[in-house]
């Protein structure tokens, strides 16, 4: 599926729109996907992740969303939530989401909790590991049944694991949990995808593929290789500009090898 241009609003399925941030790079790939949910008829609307404190954005997102009932955050990084706070003034709405200090004025968000805001039930399905406090948000509809993945599953490629805040057992648990779960994908960077089920399969797949390159580099370069070490072997063939974010993950897959190799 192809991506929208930036600033034009495109209608993924019946109740969800995606709106794209300006703000591309290795990290954010086309950018960050702001989500704008709202039952068809329904008078308000849900935001999730409003991206960075980029304010031509944000406009479009107030133009876009009209009356916000709630902001939802699926975890702490900036170029999800800075511009939270912003939105959430111009809007008069609060924002939710699993730690405590990003809310405003409501509380945090439950693993299991079952929201009803702008015409859908929510649920929110608490997913550590690519943070401690990422969350995977689930619109149950007669249409067509979606998960908000945040960072948790991309659109493209995979994602970095980086301690101490993230965690590659919780992870592949969280991983565990998304398979699952039905429905269309709405992730926090890339493209939408069809089947949430057989994308949350595959990560797994990688994640164990890569564990096996990890364990037969471990023979070679010995037990106590650092990851950068590690990193120019499994990853000898990736674009080296891509060998940092890579070697965070390396340090996480690490870890979890050295608690229960």
């Amino acid at each position: 599926m192809t991506h929208p241009a930036y600033g034009v609003v495109r209608a993924v399925t019946p109740y969800a729109s995606v709106l794209l941030e300006d703000n591309p790079g290795t990290m954010t790939l086309d950018g960050t996907n702001t989500w704008i949910l709202r039952s068809p008829g329904a008078g308000g609307s849900v935001v999730v992740d409003p991206g960075y404190e980029d304010e031509p954005h944000l406009t479009r997102v107030l133009e876009a969303a009209g009356p916000i009932e709630a902001i939802l955050i699926t975890h702490h990084h900036l170029d999800h939530v800075q511009g939270a706070p912003w939105l959430a003034r111009k809007a008069d709405a609060p924002i939710r989401a699993y730690d405590p200090a990003l809310c405003l004025g409501a509380a945090p968000l439950a693993d299991g909790e079952r929201l009803t805001l702008a015409g859908l039930e929510i649920e929110v399905v608490h997913t550590p590991g690519h943070t401690a406090d990422s969350v995977c948000l689930t619109v149950a509809h007669d249409s067509l049944p979606a998960v908000l993945t945040g960072d948790t599953v991309l659109g493209r490629g995979t994602t970095v694991i980086a301690p101490p805040d993230g965690d590659l057992g919780a992870y592949l648990d969280s991983l565990e949990t998304l398979r699952r779960l039905p429905g269309v994908v709405l992730p926090g960077h890339g493209p939408d995808l069809p089947d949430l089920p057989a994308v949350a399969a595959q990560y797994l797949a990688h994640r164990t593929q890569r564990l096996d390159q990890i364990r037969a580099a471990l023979t070679t370069l010995g037990p106590d290789a650092s990851p950068r070490q590690v990193v120019e072997v499994v990853y000898a063939d990736v674009d080296q500009s891509l060998w940092p974010a890579a070697e965070w993950s390396v340090r996480a897959q690490l870890d979890y090898l050295r608690r229960s190799p």
